[in-house]
């Protein structure tokens, strides 16, 4: 992959002057690391979009500060507002040379399994990204999956299976399975699921009931109650 670049300029340190930075097109950030002074920036909304979707937050890229020095970080945390998903601040970690980091990588599942395709297997996936540490140098942006594999119903894939350099540690246990094909259900367990389903439906009718039923007596009770006060 080719060297992923994002250009940051410094910012004062006045929370006041937010709104008037994403007027601009600039969203809010930080840079600290290991050992170094945190420094405020502010970075292109454009350009951090183009950047985000490349590398995520599994690949390093070179941070272009004020056009004077460029370090390599990773882009650690990023806020968004929940109702326009707008980014609000971007924290940047920079990474320090023979320190290893951990991360969480991407699971990219390729292929289609033959075992659902010739025997009509349902396939689970049980993970979208697993937690990696290594040193910079040794990052990769994700970890690919051969479904290929899932020849047969009942067939899995481990984390032990997965094709992942030897410099990088998993932090899983590498017995866990990451994609598995399950046998269709059959028309009894279908049926039986349904009945299951219609039982549990009818039992929270007849608890509302009950309880209307016992609400109305409580009423009545308490009315009753109120006309012996009354006497």
């Amino acid at each position: 992959m080719d060297t992923i670049q994002l250009a940051a300029q410094t910012r004062e340190k006045v929370s006041k002057k937010s709104n008037s930075l994403f007027k601009e097109g600039f969203i809010p950030g930080v840079l600290y690391g290991h050992k170094i002074k945190n420094q405020l920036l502010k970075v292109s909304n454009k350009d951090f979009e183009d950047v985000y979707k490349k590398a995520g937050e599994s690949t390093l890229i070179d941070l272009d500060v004020d056009s004077q020095n460029k370090v390599k970080v990773l882009i650690h945390k990023v806020q968004t507002d929940m109702l326009t998903e707008k980014y609000l601040h971007i924290d940047f970690y920079q990474i320090k040379k023979g320190e290893k980091i951990t991360v969480k990588a991407a699971i990219d599942f390729i292929n289609e399994p033959p075992a659902v395709k010739n025997e009509g297997g349902v396939l689970i996936k049980n993970y979208d990204e697993l937690e990696i540490k290594c040193l910079p140098e040794d990052l990769i942006h994700d970890i690919k999956v051969d479904l290929s594999k899932l020849e047969n119903l009942e067939d899995s894939i481990r984390i032990a299976d997965l094709d992942i350099p030897k410099e990088i540690e998993v932090l899983a246990d590498s017995k866990n399975v990451v994609a598995a094909v399950a046998a269709p259900r059959t028309a009894e367990e279908l049926e039986e699921l349904e009945e299951k389903v219609e039982e549990k439906v009818e039992g929270v009718e007849v608890e509302k009931e009950k309880e209307k039923e016992e609400e109305k007596e409580d009423k009545e009770k308490e009315k009753g109650s109120k006309k012996e006060r009354g006497k």
